[in-house]
């Protein structure tokens, strides 16, 4: 029955997580915190983080992930399954529509409708991820507030919008700077 449960909600991400990994993290939030409960938040934003470490799509490693947790190697098979099949299917039939239909004034009018709604779901995501960074399990306050990871947040987004820094690099850097905070502190 856990197969069942875990190809059906990733192939519910799947289907409907269009706009890449970013827009599909609060439907994978929906379905593997809130309405499973296989992971905790605290658990989901280390997902994300381990998503965004590894090669591949984040739905992907996040189906991947999730289902080893539960269910082992074939739980992540069932799952990653779940997760690309409709990608698999949508991206053939969408290739051919268009190939055929690529000039057509209405085409272009859908795909520039859909990207309001592509940005708000990155924003509900960026925004979910970040309070679960800042603030953990715990009501928002001021003094309830991890600070150093504000500030390594906030370093860490002026590298990327003001110089050409690898993100990579800067994900080091982040890594670097909170081991030393921990280091002085203790």
């Amino acid at each position: 029955m856990i197969y069942l449960q875990l190809f059906w909600s990733f192939l519910q991400i799947g289907m409907f997580s269009f706009g890449g990994g970013y827009a599909a993290m609060p439907l994978i939030e929906e379905q593997i915190v809130t309405q499973h409960g296989w992971l905790s938040m605290q658990e989901f934003t280390d997902l994300i983080t381990i998503s965004q470490m590894t090669p591949g799509p984040i739905a992907v490693n996040s189906a991947t992930f999730v289902g080893i947790k539960i269910a082992g190697i074939p739980g992540a098979l069932v799952a990653t399954l779940g997760c690309i099949l409709p990608s698999c299917i949508l991206v053939i039939a969408l290739a051919k529509l268009y190939l055929k239909y690529r000039n057509m004034q209405m085409l272009q009018g859908v795909l520039t409708s859909l990207r309001p709604a592509v940005v708000a779901m990155i924003a509900a995501a960026g925004v979910s991820v970040l309070v679960t960074a800042f603030w953990g399990e715990e009501a928002i306050s001021f003094f309830g507030t991890n600070w150093v990871l504000v500030v390594i947040f906030l370093i860490c987004f002026l590298l990327l919008r003001k110089t050409k820094l690898n993100p990579i690099a800067v994900m080091v850097l982040a890594g670097v700077l909170n081991l030393g905070v921990g280091l002085v502190v203790r």
